[in-house]
């Protein structure tokens, strides 16, 4: 079920008014209402692999209960590696078996032999990366004595399963959402109205900005060997575009849907395109996976402590599983890997935290230095997104040669209808999210002061180009991961 489909625009009406009916009633009921919904949101997708979630979650839950009291530090030890085990077993199977076997045949095959190897005939489970995450977390957080194990099944359950979150993310932590599913829930009109506006934002990148670069991107890189060099950077630009629009679009839609329920889900975007060096763009991009990544395998790795070796070491290896997490091919390790030497130099100098605070925070436009940060800083992220777009590592440099080689063409881009069109939409999204960028999401507080006609007349506009351009339903890239 999409997010942008007729069917949820169904289902979450339905699952409101039975949400808020049981307001009267005990927490619990509200919070078995949510878990029944989000287990059927999933089964929607494949109801057969709904059976490898509840086994994640029901593991995760009696590890995290054995541990918590367990008498001895072997006995807790053992229960921690059979869930990691167990967890990193399920997503090494279903989501890189096939890569592993294949790489190992390709290699072999450089020394004379010849081998077919058995490879899993599955789709990958839409989310596993995700909710195994979740668990993945909750136990590490019991382990190392952060939390207490959580004893309630149902309140577990929907942490781990809570549907606006369960698909695609924000990976949440049990510190943050497990209290809220415990406490008692009331409606707050402003936390709904604001959870709306929020929506409404998430389906504009979607539907408008993402899908409709996708088309154009799409149509670049599947036909990337007659592209001129102009061509082929369009291309980039627009998948730049789409991925930016096609998830934080997701998560705002995600976290916008949370509030309607009276929780708050983790911020996953912070307009990442305005950042002013790498280490920025990171602290600004899933936010949710970046900071994942840090507490659970950067920090117990040593971080940013030690002799240089170890920080080069530390930061190649939370990059490199980083692309790999994001799927099972050598371009998303590539891809880590470029974001590695893209950081090591801010790293090493120490300047990898010299742009915390925003943008020309206050300022209607940044200076001439910020605006040239921010464009070479856009400029490294275009280019390696090209491998995270790229079919494989021959396709990936078969484009960078032809941007660079093509330079008789560059300037002489064949047109496509729409380029016009897209570059007004571009303008436009920008703009709004320029002025937004001190708030949580683009028009938080856009418009907010205006006349009432000419708000609702803006938020109006957002809808009609939300239907205009929303005739296909497009699954969100990140459902792949």
């Amino acid at each position: 079920m999409l997010f942008n489909s007729i069917h949820f625009a169904f289902f979450l009406p339905v699952v409101l008014i039975l949400y808020w009916f049981l307001s009267n009633k005990p927490v619990k009921f509200q919070n078995i209402l949510l878990l029944v919904a989000s287990y059927f949101f999933y089964a929607c997708w494949d109801w057969r692999f709904l059976f490898l979630l509840i086994f994640s979650t029901l593991l995760d839950y009696f590890t995290g209960i054995k541990m918590y009291d367990a008498r001895n530090k072997s006995i807790k030890k053992f229960w921690f590696w059979l869930s990691i085990s167990v967890n990193i077993g399920f997503l090494g199977v279903f989501k890189y078996y096939n890569f592993f076997a294949q790489s190992f045949a390709e290699a072999i095959a450089n020394f004379g032999l010849h081998v077919s190897p058995w490879t899993l005939k599955v789709i990958l489970p839409v989310g596993i990366s995700f909710y195994t995450f979740h668990g993945l977390s909750y136990v590490i957080d019991i382990y190392k004595d952060r939390i207490k194990a959580e004893k309630n099944f149902i309140d577990y359950s929907l942490f781990v399963s809570f549907f606006p979150l369960l698909v695609a993310g924000p990976i949440e932590r049990a510190t943050h959402l497990l209290p809220q599913i415990k406490e008692k829930r009331t409606f707050e009109y402003a936390k709904a109205v604001d959870g709306l506006r929020q929506i409404l934002w998430g389906l504009f990148k979607k539907v408008v900005i993402a899908d409709y670069c996708a088309q154009y991107a799409n149509e670049i890189f599947n036909n990337s060997a007659t592209q001129s060099g102009a061509s082929l950077t369009l291309g980039a630009i627009f998948f730049t575009f789409q991925i930016y629009g096609d998830f934080s679009g997701y998560s705002d839609i995600a976290i916008g849907t949370a509030k309607l329920f009276g929780i708050d889900l983790l911020r996953n975007f912070a307009f990442p395109y305005f950042s002013r060096d790498i280490a920025e763009f990171w602290r600004r991009w899933h936010m949710s996976l970046s900071t994942w990544f840090r507490d659970y395998l950067y920090i117990p790795l040593g971080g940013s402590k030690g002799s240089t070796w170890n920080k080069i070491r530390n930061v190649f290896i939370v990059f490199l599983v980083s692309g790999f997490w994001h799927g099972a091919n050598w371009t998303f390790i590539a891809w880590g890997a470029l974001n590695a030497v893209y950081f090591l130099p801010l790293l090493l100098t120490k300047n990898n935290r010299s742009h915390l605070n925003i943008v020309a925070e206050g300022k209607l436009l940044p200076s001439i230095r910020e605006l040239g940060y921010m464009l070479v800083t856009f400029g490294l992220t275009v280019f390696a997104w090209i491998f995270f777009r790229a079919e494989n590592m021959g396709h990936a440099l078969q484009i960078i040669s032809g941007i660079f080689t093509n330079l008789g063409s560059f300037f002489l881009s064949s047109t496509y209808t729409g380029y016009q069109t897209i570059g007004i939409l571009l303008v436009l999204f920008l703009g709004i999210e320029w002025v937004g960028r001190e708030q949580q999401f683009a028009i938080a507080s856009f418009g907010l002061n205006w006349p009432r006609p000419l708000r609702y007349l803006f938020y109006y506009g957002i809808l009609f180009l939300i239907f205009w351009y929303g005739d296909q339903e497009q699954n969100f890239i990140y459902f792949q991961f």
